[in-house]
This record gives C-alpha cells, sequence and structure tokens, in this order.
C-alpha cells in the first residue's frame, strides 16, 4: 500500500517562507520520482516540481528561483522548500508518486500567503 503523508502547511506573509515535508514508504521513496502538485480554489491542479531517484530536480515557471526540492533518504521524505511567498501560492499542496502508471496522492496540506 502506497502511503504519502504530508505535514507543514500554514499562514505565512508574503515574502515569508514554509517548508512542507512528505513522508512515504522505504520502497516507493527509494524507487520513483517524487512531486508535488497544487491546487487553488476554481483553478486546475498544477505542478510545481519533483525530484528524481539521482536527487535531479524540475521546477514548475511560476516557482523556479523560489521554491527548493530535496529529499532525505535516510529518512524517506521528501521537501518542498518555499521562500519569497507570494498570495497566488495560496493553494493546498500536494504530494504525488507514480507507481507503475498509478497516481498516488498525499492528504494535501494547506498554504495560505497573505498579502
Amino acid at each position: 500500500q502506497v502511503q504519502l503523508v504530508e505535514s507543514g502547511g500554514g499562514l505565512v506573509q508574503a515574502g515569508g517562507s514554509l517548508r512542507l515535508s512528505c513522508a512515504a514508504s522505504r520502497s516507493i521513496f527509494s524507487r520513483n520520482r517524487m512531486g508535488w502538485y497544487r491546487q487553488a480554489p476554481a483553478k486546475q491542479r498544477e505542478l510545481v516540481g519533483g525530484i528524481t531517484t539521482d536527487g535531479t530536480t524540475s521546477y514548475g515557471e511560476s516557482v523556479k528561483g523560489r521554491f527548493t526540492i530535496s529529499r532525505d533518504d535516510a529518512k524517506n521524505t521528501v521537501h518542498l522548500q518555499m521562500n519569497s511567498l507570494k498570495p497566488e501560492d495560496t493553494a493546498v499542496y500536494y504530494c504525488h508518486v507514480d507507481v507503475y502508471g498509478v497516481d498516488f496522492w498525499g492528504q494535501g496540506t494547506q498554504v495560505t500567503v497573505s498579502s
């Protein structure tokens, strides 16, 4: 069974920082690219970025230069460090993994950025 458990959301002022974490089972974490998505009210879910098993990262255009994804192999955890937050970053953030063509999602964590 694939379980993704997120933590770290909250309320922050514009310009501030937050770090999200996503813990996964070791068998999933060690073999798959891990991703972060977000969904704002009345908008489609969009890709924030991802990290491969060898640590290669990629990011959506709207967060490049502000967000950083990293992985802690000892704890089977992927982190999303969000800096210079903007009100438009307000959304529910989801951890994601594709296992043999099947999508698995975390429960989501709310990030709210006030202006």
